[in-house]
């Protein structure tokens, strides 16, 4: 069964958020580029109260565990990313994408 992530930031922006992007060679705003295996959906932006959020669907804990660990903690640090994020894991038992 899939599972749900919610990442929320403190004092991030869209600036880091691209920059994280770039240095995965992902585009999100087009969509394009090299996403992560197992990766199901992702959606992501600012929040009324200043932090940024990133909600994700993977496949499994273990495949978003891989990605850390493989390439996105490194696109994290090289982008600027200074904070530890909350993090909200959740049973995914409804995902709809249009």
């Amino acid at each position: 069964m899939a599972v749900g992530l919610v990442l929320k930031f403190a004092g991030m922006s869209q600036k880091e958020y691209d920059a994280v992007g770039a240095g995965l060679n992902i585009n999100q705003e087009a969509g394009t580029g090299d996403w992560p295996a197992g990766l199901i959906s992702h959606s992501a932006g600012p929040t009324d109260d200043g932090n940024f959020v990133v909600s994700e669907v993977w496949e499994s804990r273990d495949a978003q565990g891989r990605f850390m660990q493989g390439r996105l903690g490194a696109a994290l640090t090289a982008g600027g990313v200074r904070t530890t994020p909350d993090m909200t894991w959740y049973e995914a038992i409804s995902n709809y994408r249009a």
